[in-house]
C-alpha cells in the first residue's frame, strides 16, 4: 500500500476527503483510512494533511539493500530536482552527493523526456485520433479506474521515467538495477521495469543518514546520455514545450489541464464529447514541481523559476552534436505501452436509499441540500451515496453536525434547568424535613400545657359574672390560646408524614367542591376554565382540596380591592395541571424563593401563620408532583398578580 493513515495522528478534519480526486478515503469510526483499491497514488492527501497523518511508503531501506547487492545500480533523477534542492547552486554537487550514496551511475530523466516528447509529437502529427497524455501515472490510474471507456485514448507511450529506464538498460546492460528519484509517489508502483523509486524528501533522508554534504564532495556531472529540452518537462505545458508542439490558443489542438479539479473536469468533458479535435495534456499536480515527494511549503512559481533557470543554463551549455548523436541512437528504442482498464466503480444505490440517507441528515427537500462541500464531496447527493457505500459518515455533514450541536446545547440547557430546579426542590425538601422534625417536637411540647391553659381559662370564664372586669381578660386569654392551638395543629399537620389516599377523582368536581367552603367578597370574581380531555385522575381529594382552598384564600387576601381569580385545568396523557392565578399585587422577587418555607408570610401580624403554602408544598410532593410560582409586581411589565401551577401525575407512581 503506497499511501496510508497513521490513525493516532488523524484529527478527522476531512481535508484529505475533500482533496482526494479519486475519493479513495473512507471515514470509519471517525478515522480516515485510504482504500487501496481506489487509490491512484497521487499523494495529494499527504500534502494537505496538516497533522502528518497521511504518509506514503518509505522505500529508503529497500534502496539501501539494493545498493548492498552485487549488481550495479543507476539513479535516474527527475528534471524537477532544481525545485527541491534550491540551496545547491551547482547541480554537479548534487550529482556527486547522489553518487556518494553508492550509485554507479547517475543519469537525467530529462533525456527520456526528450525521447518521449518526440514520440508524442509524431503521434499528434501522424494520427487523426485524439489522445490523453500518459506520462503522469496518477492520471493513468485515474482513467483506468474511473473512466475505463477512455483507456484506449491514453497515448500508447511510456512515461519519461520508464523510457529512461529502458535507455539505461540498453546502454549499461540489462543487469543494471535502476532507482528513480523524483517528486512523485505513484512512480513507486508505476512499472516493474524500475527496481525502486525514491522521492526527493527520501533522498534528503538518505543524504542525512550517510552524512553526505556539499562540502564533502567534488562536482560530478550526470552520466550520459545528457538531457536537453526535457529539463522543462515538469512544469505546466512542459510536454508541449519539450516537443515544440503548437499549443497556440487559436491554431493549436492541445488542451493542458493540471490539478485535481481541472483534470477531472477536462476528462468529464472529453468523455462526454464536449471537447472535439483536441489532445489533452493532463497532470494530477500543478506540474511535477508540486508533487508530494517534494518538501512541503514550497512556492509554485518560485519552483517553476528554478526549473526554468536550470533548463535555460542547460540549453546554453548543451553539446548539441553529442546530444543529437545520443538522440538518434536511442530514438528507435521501443517506448510503446498498451494500457488496460481496471473498472472499480461501485454500483450506485437506489434513489430511494439515497433519499433515506438525505432525510437522516435533515435534508428533506432540495432546498436543504446546500452542496457546501465541507464533507469533502461536491454535493449532498454524492455524500449520501458515499454513506450508503460505506465510504463516509453522516457526521461529516457540517450543517447537520452544527444543527445537532445546537440541539445538544439546547437539550443540555433544558437538562441544566431541570437539574437546577431539582436541586432547589431537594434543598427545599431537606429544609422542610428539618423544619418538620423541629415543628413536631415543639407541637408535642406545647400541646399539654396549652390544653391546661385553654381548659382552666374556659372554666374561669364560665364562673365569672357578667360585668366582672376580669371577664374581658379571660376572653382574651381564651381567644389567644385558641389561636395558639390552631398554630400547634398546623405544626402537627405540617410535620406528620401523611399517607396519600389515592382515589379516582374527577378534577373539575374536586375544584368545584374546594370552592364551596370559600366565601369570596363581592369584588372578587372566580373563573374556572376546564381544558381537560380526560377528567379523572388518581389523587387524594381531601388533601388536594386543602391545597386549593389555601391557594384561593391567599389569592383573595392578595386582592383587598377586588380582582379576578382564574383556575385553569389542563392535562396530558400522563399529567393533570391546575393553575391558580390572581390579579393582586404580586410577590416580590426576593420573597418568591421563600414562599414555601414554614412560618414565612407576607400577611400582617395575626393574619397568617406561614404554614399554608409549606403544607401545600408537602402535599404536592407526596403526590410526586410539582408546584411552581410566577409573579409580577411591576405594572410596567404587564398585569400584576401571582400564578401557582400544580402538575400532578394522572396515575399513582
Amino acid at each position: 500500500m503506497l499511501v496510508f493513515t497513521i490513525k493516532e495522528l488523524c484529527r478527522t478534519c476531512y481535508t484529505c476527503v475533500r482533496e482526494c480526486p479519486a475519493k479513495a478515503i473512507r471515514i470509519v469510526g471517525g478515522q480516515a483510512e485510504v482504500i487501496e483499491d481506489r487509490c491512484i497514488a497521487c499523494g495529494n492527501c499527504t500534502k494537505v494533511c496538516s497533522q502528518g497523518a497521511k504518509v506514503f511508503l518509505n522505500t529508503t531501506d529497500r534502496v539501501l539493500k539494493l545498493l548492498e547487492g552485487d549488481s550495479k545500480v543507476a539513479a535516474i533523477v527527475a528534471p524537477s530536482f532544481p525545485a527541491e534542492f534550491a540551496e545547491i547552486q551547482d547541480y554537479r554537487l548534487l550529482v556527486a552527493m547522489i553518487r556518494s550514496i553508492g550509485f554507479e551511475y547517475v543519469a537525467e530523466v530529462s533525456f527520456g523526456a526528450d525521447i518521449v516528447a518526440d514520440r508524442y509529437k509524431k503521434l499528434v502529427n501522424e494520427n487523426t485520433e485524439y489522445y490523453l497524455s500518459s506520462d503522469c501515472p496518477s492520471i493513468v490510474n485515474y482513467v483506468k479506474f474511473y473512466h475505463p471507456g477512455l483507456v484506449d485514448k491514453l497515448a500508447p507511450i511510456v512515461s519519461p521515467m520508464v523510457a529512461m529506464g529502458r535507455i539505461i538498460h540498453e546502454k549499461y546492460g540489462k543487469e543494471t538495477k535502476i532507482v528513480f528519484i523524483g517528486p512523485c509517489v505513484a512512480k513507486k508502483a508505476e512499472s516493474s521495469e524500475i527496481d525502486e523509486a525514491l522521492t526527493f524528501t527520501e533522498l534528503r533522508e538518505l543524504l542525512d543518514l550517510k552524512g553526505i554534504r556539499t562540502e564533502n564532495v567534488s562536482p560530478s556531472d550526470f552520466d550520459p546520455p545528457a538531457g536537453g529540452r526535457g529539463a522543462i518537462f515538469p512544469v505546466t505545458r512542459g510536454l508541449l514545450q519539450t516537443a515544440n508542439i503548437n499549443d497556440d490558443a487559436i491554431t493549436g489542438n492541445i488542451i493542458a489541464a493540471e490539478g485535481r479539479i481541472d483534470f477531472q473536469e477536462a476528462l468529464k468533458e472529453f468523455e462526454a464529447g464536449l471537447i472535439n479535435n483536441q489532445h489533452m495534456e493532463l497532470l494530477c499536480c500543478e506540474g511535477c514541481i508540486m508533487g508530494p515527494g517534494l518538501s512541503k511549503n514550497g512556492k509554485q512559481y518560485k519552483r517553476r523559476a528554478l526549473v526554468s533557470s536550470y533548463a535555460n543554463r542547460k540549453m546554453l551549455n548543451l553539446n548539441n552534436e553529442s546530444w543529437q548523436k545520443e538522440f538518434e541512437k536511442y530514438s528507435s528504442i521501443d517506448l510503446s505501452f498498451r494500457h488496460k482498464p481496471e473498472n472499480i466503480k461501485f454500483d450506485l444505490p437506489e434513489e430511494k436509499e439515497v433519499e433515506e440517507v438525505l432525510i437522516s441528515m435533515g435534508k428533506r427537500t432540495r432546498k436543504d441540500q446546500l452542496d457546501c462541500g465541507a464533507c469533502g464531496y461536491e454535493s449532498c447527493v454524492e455524500h449520501a451515496i458515499a454513506i450508503k457505500k460505506g465510504l463516509a459518515e453522516v457526521e461529516m455533514c457540517l450543517p447537520y453536525t452544527i444543527e445537532k450541536l445546537h440541539k445538544s446545547v439546547k437539550d443540555l440547557a433544558l437538562s441544566n434547568e431541570k437539574l437546577s430546579s431539582m436541586r432547589q426542590a431537594l434543598k427545599q425538601s431537606e429544609k422542610l424535613a428539618h423544619m418538620g422534625q423541629l415543628s413536631a417536637g415543639i407541637a408535642h411540647e406545647l400541646n399539654n400545657p396549652l390544653g391546661v391553659v385553654i381548659m382552666y381559662s374556659n372554666i374561669l370564664l364560665e364562673e365569672s359574672k357578667e360585668g366582672d372586669p376580669v371577664r374581658e381578660d379571660l376572653k382574651l386569654i381564651v381567644e389567644q390560646a385558641g389561636r395558639c392551638k390552631k398554630i400547634v395543629a398546623g405544626l402537627l399537620n405540617f410535620a406528620r408524614k401523611n399517607q396519600v389516599n389515592h382515589q379516582m377523582v374527577n378534577v373539575k368536581e374536586m375544584v368545584d367542591h374546594s370552592l364551596e367552603s370559600i366565601i369570596a367578597p363581592e369584588k372578587v370574581r372566580i373563573i374556572i376554565t376546564d381544558k381537560t380531555t380526560i377528567p379523572d385522575a388518581m389523587l387524594d381529594a381531601e388533601q388536594m382540596t386543602q391545597v386549593l382552598t389555601n391557594l384561593v384564600k391567599n389569592a383573595i387576601d392578595a386582592m383587598p380591592g377586588g380582582g379576578t381569580i382564574n383556575l385553569l385545568l389542563e392535562d396530558t396523557l400522563s399529567d393533570v395541571s391546575i393553575t391558580v392565578s390572581d390579579t393582586g399585587t404580586g410577590i416580590s422577587e426576593e420573597d418568591r424563593s421563600k414562599v414555601f418555607e414554614p412560618f414565612f408570610t407576607t400577611k400582617g401580624i395575626g393574619l397568617g401563620t406561614g404554614l399554608g403554602l409549606a403544607t401545600a408544598y408537602g402535599i404536592v410532593k407526596m403526590h410526586k408532583g410539582q408546584i411552581t410560582v410566577v409573579s409580577n409586581t411591576d405594572p410596567a411589565k404587564g398585569q400584576t398578580g401571582t400564578s401557582f401551577r400544580i402538575v400532578l401525575p394522572r396515575r399513582k407512581e
